[in-house]
């Protein structure tokens, strides 16, 4: 190959050297310009993350107990699920979990979140699938916290129990559920009923309750008055209704009002078992107290031989009217004896000792 310079003479070897490493060296420079301006990969889709509550229902015991916070589950390579918060409540028997989860996943093109090829829609159903368990839940909220709602919720507790259980419960008694402490006892007072075997019991708890769509909940129930609610402790279980929620209650705050009361139709001798002076005492307390009572023969309508109709006194048959001072406690519901309501016409139990009687409320003083 022969180079010519401008004025048509012929380069010699050195020269035509030089001229080939200025070539090489402009080719590398437009080459480089070239890969500078062309596109390189496209960049990923964005991400993001939400977090939702997700009800999963009652579970066996093992599952419970192999569930925990950091839990991690992938439906597809785009999306990952995450737990961050567990509560638990005991449902009947079974134990009812409620699940706080990080969803991350892939933006779509309305900024929306889209996790394993779907937005985390309400009601909608996700897997979680781990080493140790399978499970799944609805969600039921969508928010921006990784912690669920919940509340230490006091409540006050009714229900009837043996004797045996009555004298377990023990204020400062924990639910716990695979290691979680979930309720609590806050105080217990038992009292006597017609049968010498059950008690009345009622019980002040608080309840980490959780809270779902503006409502409080315990084992999938909502706490509020009337409701039943599952209380499994070590030694014993109770199924209680619930008598109040919140609010200023003690056990031990109590009335002594006068209540007269009546029994129509009981034979003689058992209304002459009850006498002024008998007691019934719940420990070391005073439940009721006999004041004065009085007996007449019960009243029965006859016919004569010559047909009249006549009211005459019951052979043996009596009417008792009753004056008794009763223990009350005071709540925003009225008036209650032994965690029953207490109006006219209601019916108490006393037990006396060596006769346990049931009576109508005729009349409650101030």
């Amino acid at each position: 190959m022969e180079l010519i310079d401008d004025e048509g003479r012929l380069l010699g070897a050195v020269n035509v050297i030089d001229a080939l490493v200025v070539l090489l060296i402009a080719a590398v420079v437009v080459a480089g310009a070239a890969f500078v301006l062309t596109d390189g990969p496209a960049p990923g889709p964005e991400t993001d993350t939400t977090y939702a509550t997700l009800d999963v229902g009652t579970v066996s015991p093992y599952i419970v107990d192999a569930i925990e916070e950091g839990d991690t589950h992938s439906p597809d390579s785009a999306s990952t699920l995450r737990i961050t918060d567990v509560h638990l409540t005991p449902q009947g028997n079974q134990t009812r979990i409620i699940l706080r989860v990080a969803l991350e996943g892939e933006l779509n093109s309305q900024d929306s979140l889209t996790y394993g090829g779907a937005p985390p829609r309400l009601g909608r159903t996700l897997d979680i699938t781990t080493d140790r368990y399978q499970i799944n839940g609805q969600i039921r909220d969508v928010g921006d916290s990784d912690a669920l709602a919940t509340t230490q919720q006091r409540v006050l507790l009714s229900s009837h129990v043996d004797a045996g259980t009555a004298a377990t419960v023990t204020p400062g008694d924990e639910i716990r559920l695979s290691g979680r402490t979930v309720a609590r006892i806050e105080n217990v007072t038992a009292y006597a009923t017609g049968e010498p075997t059950t008690r009345q019991l009622l019980v002040a708890a608080t309840l980490t309750a959780h809270r779902q769509q503006d409502r409080l909940r315990f084992g999938g129930t909502p706490v509020r008055r009337g409701q039943t609610v599952t209380l499994p402790a070590s030694e014993y279980t109770l199924d209680s209704q619930i008598e109040q929620v919140g609010g200023e209650f003690g056990l031990g705050a109590t009335t002594t009002r006068t209540v007269t009361l009546r029994m129509d139709e009981v034979r003689e001798d058992f209304a002459d078992a009850i006498e002024p002076g008998m007691v019934e005492r719940t420990g070391d307390t005073t439940m009721a107290r006999i004041t004065s009572v009085k007996t007449e023969p019960s009243l029965i309508i006859t016919t004569g031989e010559n047909g009249s109709v006549n009211v005459v006194d019951h052979p043996i048959n009596r009417d008792v009217t009753i004056t008794a001072d009763l223990q009350l406690r005071e709540t925003p519901s009225g008036l209650t004896f032994k965690g029953e309501q207490l109006r006219q016409g209601s019916t108490v139990t006393l037990d006396l000792g060596t006769v346990v009687i049931e009576a109508t409320v005729v009349s409650v003083g101030d």
